[in-house]
């Protein structure tokens, strides 16, 4: 039996707010769950989603989850899986460090909670790790995840920099794993443009993989977010890197791959991407490269969308972009964003529910767009509502 007291205790300043005992509970349970499963265990997400990450972990101990809730031979498969972890104080130890490391714990039931992660359903992570804002992490919800090779060429570190800049220019967060070469390149872009950007690590946050972007990660976290999935002790491994790109994909709007090789982990987010129905698009390189023949894998065998500026990534999100006519006219996209400014006056306030009534959106996807645009100057907000810029 969990005690309330000294669960509050031990996370201490990972929680903010005034949490009620069971809050407490459940985020405590959740950092257990957190040191017992690897990333994406679709059993854990099933015995949480449906009795609530605290009842769920009082079942396992208790050795009773073979009923409905799981088929007896995943049950049993779950359990041989999560036993050799039960040891007595992990848990503790891994708050020590997530408090040393001046960590953030964010959970489902957290207003920072970014709720496109659950589109991955039972592969859903229990509860994110943070090191900066966590606030940062449902902005980039509205963002782009920019990946691609460690061994990028001078090409693909250049493009990745000036996609980076230019949507960072209008207020699009950029998502990237923090790795050399294309990620890298888009995180520093994006803090020279004084835009907010996130990484997704592999490991555990208390320090940074690779080693050699301490100060990247740093300067990522003063004005962004670093986040993790796995709990804070914890080694990146290939499997954490696999999963750690379904997050990747998740937490952005659309994601775009620059330069890959033919078996590239670039290859895996945008796979990760496309099953989640978010847009993927992919930079083109000259035929002869290896390093960007991944790409065109993605774009034969993907069908992914060819990008080779910023105004046709922001197209993958949704914003509406001239595009040029033979006869050199331009016409404007009909976006979901382009009806949502339809929607609009200059003169009179609207509120979003009046915005989706006109638009004939719903009013979350009103709320997003207002967002984006209101990141980009484009539209004002007051006490009435919101006025086109």
């Amino acid at each position: 039996m969990i005690d309330p007291q000294r669960a509050r205790d031990e996370l201490g300043p990972l929680v903010t707010g005034a949490l009620s005992d069971d809050d407490i509970l459940d985020r405590y349970a959740r950092v257990v769950w957190n040191s017992l499963t690897e990333p994406g265990d679709a059993a854990a997400g099933i015995l949480t989603g449906s009795l609530g990450a605290f009842e769920a972990l009082g079942r396992v101990r208790r050795g009773d989850i073979s009923d409905s809730i799981l088929e007896p031979g995943e049950a049993r498969a779950a359990m041989q899986r999560w036993e050799p972890r039960m040891r007595p104080g992990t848990v503790s130890g891994v708050l020590r460090t997530a408090r040393v490391a001046r960590l953030r714990l964010v959970t489902p039931a957290d207003e920072a909670w970014p709720d496109a992660v659950d589109d991955l359903g039972v592969h859903a992570p229990l509860a994110l790790w943070v090191r900066g804002d966590p606030r940062s992490i449902a902005a980039a919800c509205a963002g782009v995840a920019i990946v691609g090779a460690r061994a990028a060429t001078s090409y693909g570190e250049h493009v990745a920099g000036e996609l980076a800049a230019e949507l960072t220019a209008v207020g699009i967060p950029i998502v990237s794993g923090a790795a050399f070469g294309i990620d890298a390149a888009a995180h520093r872009a994006t803090l020279a443009g004084g835009g907010r950007t996130v990484a997704l690590m592999a490991g555990g946050l208390e320090r940074a993989y690779p080693q050699a972007h301490t100060d990247l990660v740093e300067r990522i976290a003063a004005t962004g977010a670093v986040v993790g999935e796995v709990a804070p002790g914890s080694a990146p491994t290939k499997w954490r890197f696999l999963q750690r790109n379904r997050l990747i994909a998740a937490l952005s709007a659309a994601t775009v791959v620059v330069e890959a090789g033919w078996r590239s982990g670039s290859l895996n987010t945008a796979h990760h991407a496309s099953a989640l129905g978010r847009p993927v698009g992919a930079v083109p390189g000259p035929v002869t490269s290896a390093a960007s023949a991944g790409c065109h894998r993605l774009l034969r065998e993907l069908q992914a969308t060819c990008v080779t500026t910023a105004a046709e990534v922001r197209e993958l999100i949704g914003w509406g972009e001239l595009i040029g006519a033979g006869d050199g006219e331009s016409a404007m996209r009909t976006t979901d964003a382009t009806r949502v400014r339809d929607a609009l006056s200059a003169r009179v306030a609207r509120t979003s529910q009046e915005i989706a009534r006109r638009s004939g959106l719903g009013i979350a996807d009103v709320q997003s767009h207002l967002g984006i645009l209101h990141l980009s100057g484009a539209v004002t907000a007051d006490a009435g509502g919101w006025r086109l810029a």
